[in-house]
């Protein structure tokens, strides 16, 4: 009787001691699985919002090409006004792309309108701008674009919390 008791102890001590490592085995994994989640959202969210700044300082060299082109009597032909204009719109597609991937990427209201501000002030860049209005527009639009940065590194975990 005794080593049916004995027995019975080890085999049930054995289901305890395994049911417990598989208890602590699942929270590991979740916990690893959530933190690699977690990492892969903060590396996705740092290439989009990089991404969308450097779309936004490229549309907005495109923008002051052109207006420089077509308003400083450098010589340009209108085929080349023409190419200017278009490559400045192609820019500015690379950068509404970025934006939307940026803007999935979050859930915060103020970073995505603080991004389409940034745009705007680009956009605000146009070939019919006033010479004596455009070295305020250039500064607007180039502290649109650190602002995003800036407000943008708030929603990047592990950077935004740093001093």
């Amino acid at each position: 009787m005794e080593a049916v008791a004995a027995s019975v102890i080890a085999v049930v001590g054995t289901l305890l001691g395994a049911g417990t490592t598989h208890l602590f085995q699942l929270r590991a994994a979740r916990r690893a699985e959530r933190f690699a989640r977690v990492e892969r959202l903060r590396d996705e969210r740092i290439d989009a919002y990089a991404v969308f700044a450097g779309a936004l300082a490229d549309y907005r060299r495109g923008r002051m090409d052109h207006w420089f082109a077509r308003n400083d009597d450098r010589g340009a032909t209108d085929a080349e006004l023409h190419e200017m204009r278009r490559e400045a719109q192609r820019l500015r597609a690379t950068a509404m792309e970025a934006m939307f991937r940026a803007e999935l990427l979050t859930a915060s209201h103020h970073l995505a309108e603080t991004g389409r501000r940034a745009l705007k002030a680009v956009d605000a860049l146009g070939s019919d701008t006033e010479r004596s209005h455009l070295a305020e527009l250039r500064t607007v639009s180039r502290e649109a674009v650190y602002e995003y940065v800036a407000v943008a590194r708030v929603h990047v975990p592990g950077v935004g919390e740093e001093g």
